[in-house]
């Protein structure tokens, strides 16, 4: 057993040969998730993590901790039953917008709302991709996909509002090839009393290439993206060209600010991690190309975990009544024997 400060990322990459598209962004996933757990001081064997079917859901096989490779939309049940019986673990669930969003929205809504002490990594690259490339529920509108020949005719979820919706007490964004932002977000969801809600923006190369470019381009970054930073004014672009969002009766515009100009006085918005969940929806509700995309982290709030709660009614529960015995239960009331 090696302890936790004596970890380093060799300690968390597995013998099995990485088998992703070349070009995929869960490369870069999976090698900043790999840099970040050393610096947890967590065990090695604390660490569990759980996925369900799709691209994403090869991560176990890659991290030389333990895992589940679960079934398709399921992990958040897993990670629920492994949470609750082993609250000292540290559980990451991996999961895709077509596994969490799709066949899986009803038990990651549930997961959510329960406020499980786990972090929970959407890969978000807007297409099935093991299944070559069909639509899946964050596909844009009129997407050609293999499903959808005529363009999809559903509208698309946003796993940001998604997240919020469900009451998650962490939500934030990041992006593939921002690697130093990727771990700083991770960071930041494993530090979280509760859960973690992480929406990474991965790009697919097979099947939907560049859905992502504008935000992934260093070149076109500063103008697409608004990095979130608490406290600080919600100002994005390059010197020369900076812009801010004001809030007017409730609805977000962008406004220009000249370079010497103090934000706060044209009404330029200060981002508050804890803000009423009103403000988190509004700052969710930015969306290209009339607004930059927001990353970092939306909301952070406090809230009883299930697994607290579960244990202390399991405790008042022995207290009141004993520990119990299953063979007196079973045998309790009315029985039958069934004989030949």
């Amino acid at each position: 057993m090696t302890a936790a400060s004596d970890l380093s990322r060799k300690d968390f990459v597995t013998d099995q040969d990485v088998r992703w598209c070349p070009g995929c962004g869960d490369y870069s996933v999976l090698a900043n998730v790999q840099r970040v757990m050393p610096e947890l001081g967590v065990p090695r064997e604390n660490f569990v993590f759980v996925s369900g079917i799709g691209c994403s859901s090869r991560f176990p096989y890659y991290m030389n901790t333990f895992g589940f490779h679960t079934i398709h939309g399921r992990a958040p049940a897993f990670a629920t039953g492994i949470k609750a019986s082993r609250p000292e673990l540290s559980v990451w669930i991996v999961t895709g917008d077509g596994d969490g969003l799709s066949i899986g929205g009803n038990h990651l809504l549930h997961a959510i709302r329960r406020n499980l002490d786990v972090q929970i990594l959407l890969f978000n690259n807007r297409v099935y991709g093991l299944t070559k490339g069909q639509y899946s529920p964050t596909s844009l509108l009129g997407m050609r996909t293999k499903t959808s020949p005529q363009g999809s005719i559903d509208h698309p979820i946003d796993p940001i509002t998604f997240a919020l919706g469900s009451g998650a007490t962490f939500v934030a964004r990041t992006i593939d090839v921002d690697a130093n932002h990727m771990q700083d977000m991770l960071k930041r969801a494993h530090q979280h009393k509760g859960t973690a809600f992480i929406e990474i923006l991965q790009n697919c190369p097979v099947f939907n290439d560049d859905t992502w470019e504008e935000l992934e381009s260093r070149k076109s970054r500063s103008d697409t993206a608004l990095v979130l930073k608490h406290d600080r004014p919600l100002v994005f672009g390059v010197p020369g060209r900076l812009k801010g969002i004001v809030l007017e009766h409730g609805i977000p515009k962008v406004i220009e600010l000249g370079d010497d100009e103090d934000p706060t006085s044209r009404g330029v918005v200060i981002h508050d991690e804890a803000a009423p969940p009103s403000y988190s929806f509004a700052l969710a509700s930015l969306a290209r190309p009339d607004f930059p995309l927001p990353v970092g982290v939306l909301r952070e709030t406090e809230k009883a975990c299930y697994e607290d709660m579960l244990s202390a009614e399991v405790d008042q529960a022995m207290a009141e009544r004993g520990r119990g015995d299953l063979a007196e239960l079973l045998h309790s009331g009315d029985t039958w024997t069934v004989e030949d």
